[in-house]
C-alpha cells in the first residue's frame, strides 16, 4: 500500500466526486480531488442551481400577472433580467462559499489540485495544470466523477451556429425576444416555463410526439395544456432538418408531415440530453471499457477494473444530482469499507420542476402495464386538497399505482404544487415496505399538500370496498344509511 502516493483519487469536483472525497477522507483514506474548472460542477454553475433560482423569477412574475387568484390585484411584472442575473451568481456564490470551496475539503485533509487529470496506466494519472506544468500521482482506489456536457445533435448547420445550451444559458446579460428551444424533455420545458413567464416568447420543438417522455403520459399531457395556455407553442412529432442565422434572425426548418416549415427566433436553445466526458481521461491507457454512453459500472459502481470506480453522469446511467450522490456513497462503500452495497435502481425518484411541478418514483402505468403485472392505479386531484384549494394551486393529479390486495406500492406519478415533496414520502415508502395501508392509517398535519399522499392512500380502503360489504354492516348492526354507489371507477372520497 506504501507504494501508492494516495489511497484514494477522485476525478471532477461535482456532486459525485464531492461526495466521494468528502467520504473517503472521513474512512481515514489519504485522497486527492482534482477538478479542471470549479468545484460545485453542474449542479452549482450550470444546473440545479441557477435553473431554479430562474425558475423562482418566473413563478413570481407569473404570480403577479395572476394576483387576482389571490384576492389582489393583478399587475404586470417589470423584468429587470441584468439585475436577476447578478442576483443568480450572488446566489451561486453564497452556496458555493458555503459547501464547494475548496478550503472546506482541504480542512478535512483532501488535496483539492485544479487540472486535468488524464491515466497512464491502471495506477497513475497525470494532472496537467492551468499554468502549463504538470505531475504525475498514483493511487490505490480511482474514483471517476468527471460529468456529462450537453449534447449537440447532427443538424446541418447547427455548428455555424451560436447557440445557446444549458451551460451558456446563465451568462447571457439580455432576454432574447423569441426562443427557440429544440428539446422537450425537462430542461427544455423547465427553462421554457422559465423564460416564457419573463416574456420571452418560445417555440419548443422535439421528435417525440409529446413533452416528458420518461413520466407519465397523462400528467405529461397536463402539464403541456398548461404550458400551452401560459403561451408556449409545442411543436411535437417534428424532425429539424437545417438550422441557419440570417440577418440576426435564426431560422430552423423543420419538417412535419411530409411538408417543410421554417420557425424563426432570435435565440437557440439546444436542450437534446446530454453526453459523459469520458474524452481526455485517457482511459484507454487504464484499460477502462466505455462506450458512447459512458464508463460501464457493475449495481456496485465498479468498472471493468476492481480498483476503479465511476459515478454520476460519467456513467451515463442517470442525470440526477441525488443519484450522482448516491452512486459516489455506493462506489465508496464498495472500494474502502469492502461492504456489498449496489445503487438503489428501483427506487429512483425524479422532478421536473415546472409550476406546477411533475414527479416520479418507481414502475411507470406503462411498464406495469406492458409486464402483464396485476396492479391498481389510486388518484387523487388536487382539486379536492385543501391546501391546494386555499393556495389556489388546483392543477394537479396524485396517481399511485400498487397491488390491490395488500396495498404495496409500486410506482407512484404526482402533478401539482409541491410534487417533488410528495414523491419523496412515496420514495421512503417504497424503500422501507410502507403500504398504501400504513400511510393511510399515519396522522398527516392538516393542511398540508402531504395530506394529498394520504388521501390518495385512502383511495386504497375505497376501493377495497364492495356492496355486499356495507350490505351487511348494516343488517348486523341495524345501520338504516344507504349503500354507496360503487360501480363509479372515479369515485374520490
Amino acid at each position: 500500500m506504501d507504494r501508492f502516493d494516495f489511497d484514494a483519487l477522485v476525478i471532477g469536483g461535482g456532486a459525485a466526486g464531492l461526495t466521494a472525497a468528502g467520504l473517503a477522507a472521513n474512512l481515514g483514506a489519504k485522497t486527492m480531488l482534482i477538478e479542471k474548472d470549479r468545484l460545485g460542477g453542474d449542479c452549482t454553475w450550470t444546473g440545479c442551481v441557477p435553473s431554479k433560482i430562474l425558475l423562482k423569477a418566473g413563478k413570481v412574475a407569473h404570480q403577479i400577472r395572476r394576483a387576482g387568484s389571490y384576492g389582489l390585484i393583478d399587475k404586470a411584472p417589470k423584468i429587470d433580467y441584468p439585475k436577476l442575473i447578478s442576483h443568480l451568481k450572488q446566489r451561486q456564490k453564497e452556496i458555493y462559499d458555503k459547501a464547494d470551496r475548496p478550503e472546506i475539503y482541504e480542512g478535512m485533509g483532501i488535496d483539492v489540485v485544479t487540472g486535468a487529470a488524464q491515466f497512464m496506466d491502471e495506477h497513475r494519472v497525470k494532472i496537467r495544470q492551468p499554468d502549463g506544468k504538470s505531475q504525475e500521482v498514483t493511487a490505490r482506489y480511482f474514483f471517476i466523477c468527471s460529468g456529462g456536457h450537453p449534447f449537440a445533435p447532427p443538424i446541418e448547420g447547427l455548428a455555424e451556429v451560436d447557440y445557446l445550451t444549458s451551460e451558456s444559458l446563465f451568462e447571457i446579460d439580455k432576454l432574447p425576444e423569441e426562443l427557440i428551444i429544440i428539446g422537450a424533455g425537462n430542461v427544455g420545458t423547465e427553462m421554457g416555463q422559465a423564460l416564457n413567464r419573463l416574456g420571452v416568447k418560445v417555440t419548443a420543438i422535439d421528435l417525440a410526439d409529446r413533452i416528458m417522455t420518461k413520466d407519465d403520459a397523462e400528467l405529461a399531457g397536463m402539464l403541456r395544456g398548461l404550458l400551452e395556455e401560459e403561451g408556449i407553442n409545442y411543436r411535437l412529432g417534428v424532425s429539424v432538418e437545417h438550422i441557419q442565422k440570417d440577418d440576426g434572425q435564426i431560422l430552423a426548418s423543420i419538417k412535419t408531415a411530409g411538408q417543410q416549415e421554417i420557425i424563426t427566433g432570435d435565440q437557440l436553445l439546444v436542450a437534446a440530453g446530454r453526453h459523459a466526458n469520458v474524452e481526455h481521461l485517457g482511459l484507454e491507457a487504464a484499460g477502462v471499457d466505455y462506450n458512447s454512453e459512458g464508463i460501464r459500472v457493475n449495481e456496485r459502481c465498479r468498472t471493468n477494473h476492481k480498483h476503479i470506480y465511476a459515478c454520476g453522469d460519467v456513467t451515463g446511467r442517470y442525470q440526477f444530482t441525488h443519484m450522482s450522490d448516491h452512486m459516489a456513497r455506493v462506489a465508496v462503500t464498495n472500494a474502502l469499507l469492502k461492504l456489498p452495497m449496489k445503487t438503489d435502481a428501483r427506487h429512483v425518484p425524479w422532478v421536473t420542476f415546472t409550476d406546477p411541478e411533475l414527479g416520479h418514483v418507481g414502475n411507470t402505468e406503462k411498464k406495469l402495464e406492458a409486464s402483464g403485472m396485476n396492479f391498481e392505479t389510486y388518484r387523487f386531484p388536487y382539486s379536492k386538497l385543501d391546501r391546494a384549494l386555499t393556495d389556489s394551486e388546483t392543477r394537479g393529479l396524485i396517481k399511485v399505482y400498487a397491488r390491490k390486495w395488500n396495498g404495496k406500492i409500486l410506482g407512484a406519478s404526482v402533478l401539482g404544487a409541491r410534487a417533488g415533496e410528495l414523491i419523496s414520502e412515496y420514495a421512503l415508502a417504497m424503500k422501507n415496505g410502507i403500504t398504501l395501508r400504513n400511510m393511510a392509517d399515519t396522522i398527516h398535519p392538516y393542511p398540508t399538500y402531504n395530506l394529498g399522499a394520504r388521501r390518495a392512500a385512502d383511495q386504497w380502503y375505497i376501493k377495497n370496498q364492495s356492496g355486499w360489504q356495507v350490505k351487511l354492516l348494516k343488517k348486523v348492526f341495524g345501520y338504516r344509511g344507504e349503500v354507496p354507489d360503487f360501480s363509479d371507477p372515479d369515485r374520490i372520497v
